[in-house]
């Protein structure tokens, strides 16, 4: 067939020069996709341009605005957001609203049957506050269940009894009901239209389902609602799911009991228990989401602010801190070493195994498990640790563990002032792989993350919450709210938390350099270093000589961020918490910077 179209092209080209016209030379002009080549782009060799200004290797510039701003890993969903600002919402609305559009246009990563987490600043109160929306597990699952009903030694990564109770919609409600100024007919609207008219498929999540074909062919109807027979669509084919827009208006229409009390709730457990699964309506009707208060450690002067376990987020926080410890111990300044010495990625990955082996050691869900965070996040047990740390060698990990998985970061500010870090995921790519009929919502698969070992803070129980790999940043100063900051990708959650602070707390990157910038995953598993491709070319060869393993990785292995900074104008009034800011359409006593990562779809946007 590429024989055939080559000879028709080069016929054509020698026709229509004879008669003084000119065509396109490439097969896929503008970069349409064909058969033969469905990724045009990745075809091309080319240099990258460099910026005017600024550090040159710098993708796009910050989005700078000061009526509201919303960074997300998708456009739609970002100017779903937007959308709700400009019509008088709040950052919490807009949230909802971004991460509603997100449950329809990236099912790879996220839905309506996931889990979500937020850090919400709530100007007025001048606090900070935090959500918990993890699912807990069936009131049936219990280590005897999976090893004597099911005959597994693990908790399954696939199909319905990897799935706990999902707690997004749920926490939706929690936002909305607590902070915003909408509900969920406004805030699911734009959602519901684009699950109607349909939206276009976009080169990274176009990856993730050619990735995943086999895996929803499992499920009859995952495959009816996702593929076309039995493949992928096409690169920038307009998608529809027709179902899920059903869900969304159900949830508009009764709210969070369409879900949890409703007839989607017959629906997830009647498919759940046709699966060989245990869930049962009570599990569902019972949930609730959990407001919770946040953990913080300051790191050179910055109050750098997590949600508690079971969460991952504390281990991004014992991170900081030993690098605090440390450097000075080693007779080092990370800001003197910079990102292009290997000494400085040395100790970087050192100290994430010193915190990562605490994490997989001690982290669980706290209503069932004693988590010493105050032991751990004392900086004096930071500088104890100084000395196993080797800088002429690369260390084994004491504790191994992680899963890898995937995720949707998001973050909103509005003309108040108010600022919500928001992360909300199905785990794996499709999750469990099972879709919930008929309301084309893909299943998460977030108990994978749960052992059966009964000496592991993280045993399965009932209704217990696993171990959560999805968190969400903020950082203040001088208990003045300062960033939202967050990224996704499974188990590099952390490690990259602390990256970015050190980015532009040490180096003074600015909001989107720091995402531009190369980063590292380290697997407390293996004991593998990845690096991309730059920086690996930069320092690699050094960080072998130290005994590191390492090896080039794109940047699909570091994950996507997304970051909002305000810098507060002292001689502007405070806002005013009213309608009449609405009617005069007062901006905010300062302004927003946001930044988004170029290794996903989406971007910032502000106005």
């Amino acid at each position: 067939m590429k024989i055939i179209l080559k000879l028709i092209c080069v016929i054509s080209a020698a026709f229509l020069l004879a008669n003084n016209l000119v065509i396109a030379q490439s097969l896929n002009p503008f970069g349409i996709p064909t058969e033969e080549t469905p990724t045009p782009a990745a075809n091309v060799v080319a240099a990258a341009g460099s910026r005017a200004q600024g550090w040159l290797g710098q993708g796009r510039s910050e989005v700078i605005a000061r009526h509201g701003i919303v960074a997300t890993s998708d456009t739609l969903a970002a100017q779903a957001g937007l959308e709700i600002l400009q019509n008088g919402g709040n950052a919490i609305d807009a949230a909802v609203a971004a991460g509603a559009v997100l449950d329809v246009t990236s099912q790879n990563d996220t839905g309506l049957a996931g889990d979500l987490f937020a850090l919400v600043y709530i100007a007025e109160d001048k606090k900070l506050y935090a959500l918990n929306s993890a699912g807990w597990a069936p009131s049936g699952w219990t280590p005897e269940f999976f090893k004597n009903d099911l005959d597994l030694q693990s908790v399954p990564g696939s199909g319905v009894n990897a799935a706990t109770v999902p707690g997004a919609v749920s926490g939706y409600d929690a936002l909305l009901s607590r902070f915003g100024t909408f509900g969920f007919l406004e805030t699911f609207e734009r959602a519901a239209r684009i699950a109607e008219e349909g939206w276009g498929q976009g080169e990274r999540r176009h990856r993730d389902l050619v990735s995943s074909e086999s895996k929803l062919r499992n499920d009859e109807y995952s495959a009816q609602v996702f593929l076309e027979n039995g493949r992928a669509p096409d690169l920038y084919k307009i998608l529809r799911n027709p179902d899920l827009a059903s869900a969304l208006r159900l949830i508009q229409a009764d709210g969070r009991d369409a879900f949890y009390k409703g007839a989607i709730a017959d629906a997830l457990v009647a498919r759940v228990q046709k699966g060989g699964g245990v869930m049962t309506h009570a599990d569902l009707a019972e949930f609730k989401s959990e407001w919770v208060d946040p953990i913080s450690t300051n790191y050179h002067g910055y109050d750098i602010f997590q949600l508690p376990p079971p969460g991952q987020g504390w281990a991004g926080l014992e991170m900081l801190n030993i690098l605090e410890a440390c450097a000075p111990h080693h007779d080092l300044n990370l800001t003197s070493l910079g990102p292009s010495n290997p000494d400085y990625w040395h100790l970087m990955v050192e100290a994430k195994k010193l915190a990562y082996s605490d994490l997989q050691a001690y982290n669980g869900d706290p209503l069932f498990v004693d988590v010493p965070l105050a032991k751990l996040l004392d900086k004096s047990y930071a500088a104890g640790l100084c000395d196993r740390i080797d800088m002429n060698r690369a260390s084994e990990p004491s504790v191994q563990g992680g899963l890898d998985g995937g995720t949707i970061y998001l973050t909103t500010a509005d003309r108040w002032g108010n600022m919500v870090s928001f992360i909300h995921s199905i785990f794996s790519v499709y999750g469990s792989g099972v879709t919930i009929p008929p309301y084309g919502m893909v299943l998460h698969n977030r108990g994978v993350a749960f052992s059966l070992d009964a000496d592991s803070p993280n045993v399965v129980a009932p209704r217990k919450r696993p171990f959560h790999s999805i968190i969400a940043g903020f950082a203040m100063q001088n208990g003045e709210p300062l960033m939202t900051f967050g990224n996704m990708g499974g188990a590099v959650q952390p490690e990259t938390h602390a990256q970015h602070m050190v980015n532009v707390i040490d180096h003074g990157m600015n909001i989107q350099m720091t995402t531009d910038a190369a980063r590292f995953p380290h697997s407390q598993n293996s004991n593998r270093l990845s690096l991309e491709h730059n920086l690996y070319n930069l320092v690699g060869r050094s960080l072998e000589a130290k005994g590191h393993e390492v090896r080039p990785v794109n940047g699909s292995a570091v994950g996507g961020y997304q970051g909002i900074l305000f810098t507060k104008d002292l001689n502007l009034p405070e806002p005013t918490y009213s309608q009449q800011s609405i009617e005069e359409d007062h901006p905010v006593n300062g302004i927003y910077r946001a930044g988004s990562d170029h290794r996903k779809d989406g971007g910032a946007v502000g106005w």
